[in-house]
């Protein structure tokens, strides 16, 4: 065995040029196209005519094949006893040199064995690859090390966001304030989705952090492989997104009204609501306050009074178990249990053990359409009546049914507007989709009361989302909306609730 105190040569000027076709080679892996330390190893491999492994001192294998070797020779360069070694293994002549990588790393070891001896010019091709794998390893770990911190970042984001989903806004700006201070301290923000292909989200998410300047809280949405959430502060990030879907073709932007922190749950479905309809807009975007919902049109200290009464059963549990449950039961509402589970970041089975809390304590049935919707308008209603209406004082319930709430002249006169555009159709949209409805959105069912194929009922739900500017194949506040304008006109048998 042999070994020397560092690991380069100096040649003459005659050996360097002599050297200077296998150097120029080497130089060139550097390139970003060939700066791979696979590609280097086996360069190497071909250009000396042995086998190469390049492993970290536990042994493991970082590029080329695995050599045996001794172990005790490999520490010794491994820890910085001897820089380079020499040595005869079973009739193979082996190599070893030291490859510095930054810290926290430790050194690896770059071993060559061929069946010849090492002549001055594979010598000096072994001890400058080993320089040229450093100076990748380098890139390699800060490019990993960059990748970590983005992804944790990106996590950091999202448990942000899961916090406000459950109205835990003291925990969201404590883990907020550390790395991006500021970005909660306000009172009311708006929810985002941007929409494009899965496969373009992630540059899309880049481009949305950049448009921000990162002063939104932007989050590759866990439900939905193609979705961006978007939570902004200021008032301009609408314009700046809108900007943004403008310029990418295929990118579609839906907007929440501007929400307390606590009422993020709230803010989220709205903007998957005008998502929806951005779809058929000619901007691709939309922003939910454009569209005027069945609650602005009650009476509103009936309709608080009414919420009151129905909601009022969780007001009996501690204020972080009510939170959870009515936060989980918005989204429950909005989207299947699988996409709440993920958006909240708990499992289905927890998200469904909640809603079966929340409807047991209202004594209601959520497989009923007609009872999901109603409680659905009482969650919107709890989010959009912070400031309490006059006549509408804490403590006193109103009696009022759900009946009499959706029998006012304004809102009849909606649900006639909205229903009413579908009668233009000769399908009978309107008569498919109030069959539909009444079987609880289940297209078989509806199928034997038409007397027609389910893949007719599907097809017909389907053409009156456009006209109707709503999703309906979807669960989610669209859908409620047109209940709730089928039980005002009398088309819909009125849901049992109990608490009301």
């Amino acid at each position: 065995m042999a070994g020397r105190a560092d690991g380069t040569r100096r040649g003459t000027a005659t050996e360097t040029g002599q050297d200077a076709a296998w150097a120029a080679e080497l130089l060139g892996r550097l390139r970003p196209a060939d700066g791979d330390m696979h590609r280097v190893v086996g360069w190497l491999g071909d250009a000396v005519d042995a086998t190469v492994t390049l492993q970290d001192g536990t042994g493991r294998l970082l590029a080329g094949d695995r050599t045996p070797l001794d172990e005790e020779l490999v520490r010794a360069v491994t820890d910085g006893r001897i820089a380079s070694a020499a040595c005869q293994e079973a009739g193979l002549h082996v190599r070893l040199v030291r490859v510095d990588r930054a810290r926290p790393a430790a050194p690896a070891v770059l071993a060559v064995a061929r069946t010849s001896p090492f002549d001055r010019a594979a010598g000096d091709i072994v001890t400058h690859t080993a320089q040229v794998l450093a100076l990748l390893l380098a890139v390699h770990g800060s490019t990993a090390a960059e990748r970590r911190l983005r992804r944790a970042a990106a996590d950091l984001r999202l448990a942000i966001l899961q916090l406000l989903m459950v109205e835990d806004t003291v925990s969201a700006r404590r883990v907020a304030a550390g790395l991006w201070p500021g970005l909660l301290d306000t009172d009311t923000a708006g929810v985002y989705v941007v929409e494009t292909r899965p496969e373009d989200r992630d540059r899309l998410a880049e481009e949305c952090l950049a448009a921000t300047d990162e002063r939104a809280l932007v989050v590759r949405c866990p439900a939905m492989d193609g979705h961006v959430i978007v939570l902004a502060p200021a008032e301009s990030t609408g314009e700046t997104l809108r900007a943004l879907v403008a310029r990418r073709p295929g990118t579609f932007l839906g907007g929440s009204a501007r929400h307390g922190l606590a009422r993020t749950a709230t803010a989220y479905g709205q903007a998957v609501s005008a998502l929806a309809v951005a779809r058929f807009r000619p901007d691709r975007a939309s922003r939910y306050a454009e569209r005027t919902g069945p609650e602005r049109l009650m009476d509103p200290a009936a309709l608080h009074g009414w919420t009151a009464r129905l909601l009022g059963p969780l007001d009996t549990l501690p204020h972080h178990t009510a939170a959870e449950l009515l936060a989980t039961t918005r989204l429950g509402l909005e989207f299947t249990a699988v996409s709440a589970a993920r958006i909240l970041g708990v499992s289905r089975n927890t998200v469904r053990a909640r809603m079966d809390r929340v409807q047991d304590l209202l004594r209601t049935d959520f497989a009923d359409l007609g009872a999901r919707a109603a409680v659905h308008l009482a969650l919107s209603a709890q989010a959009g009546l912070d400031r309490r209406p006059a006549g509408a004082a804490p403590g006193r319930p109103s009696g009022v049914p759900l009946a009499d709430l959706l029998a006012g002249p304004p809102l009849r006169t909606w649900a006639h507007d909205l229903l009413g555009r579908l009668e233009d159709d000769a399908r009978d949209l309107r008569g498919t989709l109030r069959a539909w409805l009444a079987a609880g959105g289940n297209a078989q069912r509806a199928a034997q009361t038409l007397g027609v194929h389910a893949q007719t009922v599907r097809e017909h739900v389907r053409s009156a989302e456009p006209v109707l500017e709503r999703r309906l194949l979807d669960t989610g506040g669209d859908l409620y909306e047109v209940v709730l304008a089928h039980l005002a006109l009398g088309e819909l048998d009125q849901p049992v609730l109990h608490g009301t």
